[in-house]
């Protein structure tokens, strides 16, 4: 089957390993209480764990133990990698050599395109002969940016009063580190960012770690390449990272001005932080999950400006969730040359084909359609106001993990809810785009055209 359909074998093999890890998370060993979890709770974690979505029901500080915080840091290298990912490295590891399977698996883990029933054109963002360098990439970036970003944050961890002693510091920074890589959002402590929100060092290192882990790994092994070489820069690379940075600035400036004369975020701040949590906050949004001030406090509009944030997410094959800001490009690109009267979608003097085009439509309208049908869900679950259930139905589908509040209070229906959410927002919308992609058959004939009125 995996040989046939490598998105129907990563939906078996994701769905596998998430019921594995709520078995463990169930057990009693893995509460700090010595008690059993129960089941709703713990597929929750597990799904947001694996899912690197940051989302909680329980209190992720106090609630585990030593050894559910060990299962859940495993859980969210496990999720950053994906699972085709992982299964081609272990496959590299055991035989020695990276054969064509592996290659396949690996490519279409990241990249639907890749699953068709005939020959595939080489112009990929991600060719076949890249695809050993792109797994040594994801191992390797793995390994040492959490290293890195947990060695500079430790010594704020040390410095914090009554915060623990250099182990309790060590393991925290290897946990905040690991869970902003991953852009998941949780917290080893009970006080969460609290203690930190003023400290720029801490931030700035997160914010860095968020921001290198949503632009995708096919991107990170592309600029090392060209730090080496000088290799130009694809199209993809280079419309992920200026997409990422406009989205970026678009929501500081947003956020910025919605919530400046909000006493309950911004205003509440000295004059010259609140810009840089603004700025701190649309960061987030790129799928982090971090947040230093209350999100249920602010503003409809900002509310609104940040659910459209997380919608987008991060880039394609990266640890960030949501639609990937390469989709709502292509979208905007096409709207842009249709405005224009010109024939092909273009970028940085490339042309897109038009099944890219079809894929990001397909793609778009799936997640919309997920957001809608599980928001109104939802408020019929809980009786809250649309704002609360669309903003945390969208942070659970973009595997954001930021929250008005509501998913703590959640009953177990809409538990099941966010947790199918989730599911859907990790794999659902990689599987359908790749089913639109693999489903293009060959035939023989065309039927005759005839044009609908449209807008």
């Amino acid at each position: 089957m995996s040989t046939h359909s490598p998105s129907r074998f990563a939906v078996l093999v994701f769905t596998g390993i998430i019921f594995f890890f709520a078995f463990l998370l169930m057990l009693p060993i893995s509460a700090a209480d010595g008690q059993a979890t129960p089941f709703p709770q713990a597929l929750f974690t597990a799904v947001s764990t694996i899912c690197v979505t940051g989302l909680a029901v329980v209190d992720m500080a106090t609630h585990w133990s030593a050894f559910g915080d060990a299962v859940i840091f495993i859980g969210l290298q496990v999720g950053a990698i994906g699972v085709l990912t992982l299964a081609s490295i272990l496959g590299t590891a055991v035989t020695r050599k990276l054969g064509l399977r592996q290659k396949l698996m690996a490519a279409s883990d990241g990249n639907s395109l890749r699953i068709h029933s005939g020959p595939v054109s080489e112009s990929q963002a991600v060719r076949l002969g890249d695809i050993r360098g792109v797994l040594v990439t994801v191992a390797v970036s793995l390994v040492i940016i959490e290293t890195v970003i947990a060695l500079l944050i430790w010594p704020v961890l040390l410095l914090e009063p009554g915060y623990g002693d250099w182990w309790v510091t060590l393991r925290d920074s290897f946990y905040y580190a690991a869970s902003a890589f991953t852009n998941t959002g949780f917290t080893p402590n009970a006080e969460g960012l609290a203690p930190f929100d003023h400290n720029l060092w801490m931030l700035i290192c997160l914010m860095t770690a968020v921001f290198i882990g949503s632009i995708g790994f096919p991107v990170i092994f592309a600029l090392t390449r060209w730090v080496r070489t000088r290799q130009r820069l694809s199209v993809h690379v280079k419309l992920t990272l200026s997409t990422t940075v406009i989205l970026f600035f678009l929501g500081w400036a947003a956020i910025y001005l919605l919530e400046f004369d909000n006493t309950k975020t911004l205003a509440g701040q000295e004059s010259w932080f609140a810009p840089f949590t603004a700025g701190f906050t649309s960061a987030m949004t790129r799928s982090g999950g971090f947040s230093t001030v209350d999100i249920a406090s602010m503003n409809d509009s900002t509310l609104t400006v940040m659910s459209m944030l997380m919608f987008v997410g991060g880039g394609s094959a990266s640890t960030a969730g949501g639609i990937k800001v390469t989709t709502i490009a292509v979208l905007f690109l096409a709207a842009v040359a249709e405005a224009k009267g010109v024939k092909d979608i273009q970028a940085f003097n490339r042309r897109i084909p038009n099944d890219v085009l079809r894929l990001g439509v397909a793609v778009a309208l799936w997640g919309a359609t997920i957001v809608a049908v599980a928001s109104i869900t939802l408020m019929h679950l809980t009786g809250t106001e649309f704002k609360y259930a669309l903003f945390d139905t969208i942070s659970a589908f973009a595997t954001c993990g930021l929250s008005t509040g509501l998913t703590q209070s959640l009953p177990d229906a809409g538990v099941y809810l966010l947790t199918a959410t989730m599911w859907l927002g990790r794999v659902g919308t990689v599987t359908f785009a790749a089913a639109v992609a693999s489903s293009d058959r060959r035939q023989l004939y065309t039927l005759p055209e005839e044009r609908i009125i449209v807008g």
